[in-house]
């Protein structure tokens, strides 16, 4: 019985022990750390105090550099404060395109074969050039006619003029003898008749005169009308038609109908047209000034100005079309280029 006790008891653990190992190692563990931190931060403080040798001794050998850089400030750190104070001034932003207020389609008044195109894309011209040329044959014989029909109108007032004359002669012949008794009042009566004649004749003719120089005028203006030229200057963006090919003022049909000769763009008449929100129109004013970026030259600024307001509103798009003045006049502003807009504060 008594050695079955003391096998038990031998097998029994003894608690006492396991937790005093336990504790050893967590103090150990803890010591551990501290004297850790404790090299970590002295290595650390030793580092940082050679740094700050070193710069009080830089800063001791070149003060007059240090006190430059404090004073003197770069163009380069000049740029992004003018930048943010540009930026602070843009109250609203949109896009929109080049347009032309003066821009032409030339056409003719007549229908005609061209016969020359005297004009190409980016050609410059001027006003009253002569762009293009049509058919003038048939014109030029109604000119001539007319101007016949007047001559020979001219030549009936002429003839007419000299009988008229020799009636009053007669008249006045006629009055003297009938008042010796050496006429009678039949020959008094058909002499003023004749001279009375004459008399309308001469006014009928002088208004077929006023009327053939019509006639002259109004075949001249058609021949006339056979030479297309510019009505303004300005420079051609768009050729539409070839010799050999008809213009017609209206479209006749077919393929080689011609509704116009060429697109004249007076450059002089560029300005900005945009689409601002509904929203956001009243910021807008007559008279704002704007900054314009062409998307093609993003880092050129163009100053401009807000002409008007259109008053009335797009219902699809929700926004109102506002037109700005170009300041500038410059050959890398073309039509129809975009172009992004700053409203700037008043």
């Amino acid at each position: 019985m008594n050695d079955k006790s003391e096998l038990l008891n031998k097998l029994k653990i003894d608690r006492s022990e396991k937790e005093s190992s336990s504790k050893t190692s967590v103090l150990f563990l803890t010591v551990m750390m501290l004297f850790s931190f404790i090299v970590g931060g002295g290595i650390v403080w030793i580092w940082r105090g050679g740094d700050d040798v070193q710069n009080q001794a830089g800063a001791a050998s070149k003060p007059v550099q240090s006190m430059k850089k404090v004073t003197t400030a770069s163009p380069a750190a000049k740029k992004p404060a003018d930048r943010a104070a540009r930026k602070s001034d843009k109250i609203l932003n949109a896009s929109g395109y080049i347009t032309a207020r003066r821009m032409a389609t030339v056409s003719a008044e007549v229908m005609g074969l061209i016969t020359a195109v005297n004009v190409e894309e980016g050609m410059s011209v001027k006003k009253g050039q002569i762009l293009a040329q049509l058919d003038n044959a048939v014109a030029t014989v109604d000119v001539n006619y007319a101007l016949a029909q007047l001559t020979a109108t001219k030549s009936r007032v002429a003839r007419i003029k000299a009988n008229l004359a020799e009636a009053r002669r007669v008249l006045k012949r006629s009055i003297e003898l009938s008042s010796k008794n050496f006429s009678s009042e039949a020959d008094v009566s058909s002499a003023r008749a004749n001279k009375e004649s004459l008399t309308a004749d001469l006014n009928t003719a002088r208004a077929e005169i006023r009327v053939a120089e019509l006639e002259v005028e109004r075949q001249q203006e058609r021949l006339d009308n056979h030479t297309i030229r510019a009505p303004f200057a300005g420079v051609v963006t768009v050729k539409n038609a070839q010799p050999g090919e008809i213009v017609a003022p209206s479209s006749a049909g077919g393929g080689f109908t011609r509704t116009g000769i060429c697109t004249i763009v007076d450059m002089d008449s560029l300005e900005i047209e945009v689409d601002v929100n509904e929203a956001f129109i009243g910021r807008v004013f007559e008279g704002q000034k704007v900054e314009a970026h062409l998307d093609a030259y993003s880092d050129w600024t163009i100053p401009a100005i807000v002409i008007a307001v259109i008053p009335t509103a797009d219902r699809a798009k929700a926004t109102v079309r506002v037109r700005i003045g170009i300041k500038v006049k410059d050959t890398r502003i073309l039509p129809d280029m975009g172009v992004k807009v700053a409203f700037l504060k008043e």
